[in-house]
């Protein structure tokens, strides 16, 4: 039996790969950093339409700290929080969050909050939710992320932070209940997470991605 053409055709496939993996990785370190410009141009834009124009004159982008709240923020690694100033007195602050029991996986949502407690904004970061049902969370698919707002917690047992099958003040979905529930749920537990740590958040050192 001739075994070079089988060595000849081993050795072609075993080049192929090589030369695609090298093509993929030099692909990836080239596009990289324009995606990281291109993921933080749409965060700083999304910091921008969560609070009201004029109520703070900071650069919310840059004004960043960490926080890890396995309980109330969803994850078990760092998160960032952004503080909104006017004139250097912190008047809100945007909180990133995740709602770990979406229908698809977990849904990665970003809370606004003012400095008396109100929601000023909540936005969908990313998720894996099913198009047409639980894609309504998300903005530009319906007005449904925007019921949020001026919104408060009262305290742990207020029971208006529900959906309204389950006894609350928030729409549900025809078909997907299981979303809505999850991203109610992640605010509320923001606004509370909000509420035990408002000294600390707007005093602690602004830093992001440092060397500790």
């Amino acid at each position: 039996m001739n075994l070079l053409p089988i060595g000849k055709n081993g050795l072609i496939l075993a080049l192929f790969a090589l030369v695609t993996t090298a093509l993929v990785a030099a692909t990836n370190h080239f596009t990289a950093p324009q995606i990281e410009r291109q993921e933080q141009q749409q965060l700083i834009t999304t910091l921008e339409h969560l609070f009201p124009a004029g109520s703070y004159n900071n650069d919310l982008y840059k004004e960043c700290i960490e926080v890890t709240n396995h309980q109330f923020l969803g994850r078990k690694t760092e998160q960032r929080a952004f503080i909104a100033r006017f004139n250097e007195e912190p008047v809100g602050i945007a909180i990133e969050t995740t709602a770990p029991d979406g229908y698809n996986g977990a849904i990665d949502i970003i809370v606004g909050i003012l400095s008396d407690g109100t929601v000023a904004g909540v936005r969908v970061l990313s998720h894996k939710e099913t198009p047409g049902l639980g894609d309504k969370i998300e903005l530009r698919k319906s007005k449904w992320v925007m019921s949020f707002d001026q919104q408060r917690l009262v305290d742990e047992t207020d029971p208006a932070w529900k959906v309204k099958k389950d006894g609350g003040e928030f729409d549900q979905f025809t078909g997907a209940t299981i979303t809505p529930r999850a991203v109610v749920k992640a605010v509320r537990n923001t606004l509370l997470y909000y509420q035990l740590n408002r000294e600390r958040l707007f005093t602690q050192a602004t830093r992001c991605g440092e060397p500790s």
